[in-house]
């Protein structure tokens, strides 16, 4: 949209430059004109046409410079506009993924006597849910495995704990990370191997 507005500016400027050169130029013919010995009316007559036709012309390059102002003002309030919905709207698509995880959760509550099998199941399927609805929303998990060099971009160091393994590696994941799009969101929190 910025482009957009940055062409009309310069197309216009372009405009203004070569009217302004049309009309250098009209103003260089009416010199000639005087010079050449025409009679004072006559050269009153033709100073006064060509003055007619450059205010003309300064009238048609202002209303193309104010259209040209307008339009940019509108494709700058254009763009504002999307981008406060834009900001508003931002967790739209994550909370539509999230409503049937809720929607689970709360089904699970109203079974009356529920068994520890049920429960589980349950509680399975809505963690699926919620797997997928991160997926969707490029949410992921930072996990490391046991022996993993330490990345602390990503990883936490709780405590150093002795360890049969190289130093500065993952022992044991306290917490899981999150990323959302490659960022961190969350640092996993994990304990690393002491120097030997």
């Amino acid at each position: 949209m910025q482009e957009q507005e940055n062409q009309q500016t310069e197309q216009a400027a372009t405009d203004n430059a070569a009217t302004q050169a049309a009309a250098e130029k009209d103003v260089a013919g009416a010199t000639e004109t005087i010079v050449t010995g025409d009679t004072p009316h006559e050269v009153i007559e033709d100073s006064a046409k060509r003055i007619a036709e450059l205010e003309a012309k300064v009238a048609e390059l202002h209303d193309a410079f104010m259209r040209a102002k307008a339009d940019g003002e509108n494709i700058r309030r254009r763009a504002q506009d999307d981008i406060a919905k834009a900001h508003k709207f931002a967790i739209e698509g994550f909370a539509e993924a999230m409503v049937p995880v809720k929607d689970s959760l709360e089904m699970a509550l109203k079974v009356e006597t529920p068994s520890v099998e049920s429960l589980k199941e349950g509680v399975d399927i809505t963690l699926k849910q919620l797997v997928a609805a991160f997926e969707k929303n490029r949410l992921q998990e930072v996990n490391p495995a046991q022996g993993d060099k330490l990345d602390p971009m990503k990883h936490q160091a709780i405590s150093m704990v002795p360890a049969e393994q190289e130093s500065n590696t993952v022992v044991s994941v306290l917490q899981k990370g999150y990323t959302i799009a490659d960022r961190l969101l969350r640092p996993a929190l994990v304990t690393v191997a002491q120097g030997k």
